[in-house]
């Protein structure tokens, strides 16, 4: 993928069964191309995706389609998996405090 390439998140729409997040890839000298990229509504529901974190998803897997493709993928729709979902989670998960309920360290000192 080139430095000259920019992704821009659109937005998003509700379908009955997936989020479908909608991004414009632009380069120079060429027309902008869309792409769009689903999440099925039962990963939000059941707590596997937070709806704050579906566009930064969807942005790195369009990320590693242009790298593959050359920016060019054939394709312009993609069906984000379980697997997929999943990698995010665990890659981007908040590790908690090793005591949750410790004293908090005096602010005064």
């Amino acid at each position: 993928m080139t430095s000259q390439i920019i992704v821009q998140f659109v937005g998003f729409q509700s379908k009955p069964a997936v989020r479908e997040y909608t991004f414009t890839v632009r380069e120079p000298q060429t027309e902008p191309r869309e792409f769009t990229l689903s999440i099925p509504n039962d990963a939000f529901n059941t707590r596997r995706v937070r709806y704050q974190d579906a566009p930064d998803i969807c942005s790195h897997r369009l990320h590693r389609e242009l790298a593959a493709a050359e920016n060019h993928p054939s394709n312009t729709h993609f069906d984000l998996t379980d697997a997929e979902l999943d990698e995010y989670r665990t890659t981007h998960m908040h590790k908690p405090p090793k005591y949750p309920y410790a004293p908090k360290p005096d602010q005064d000192a």
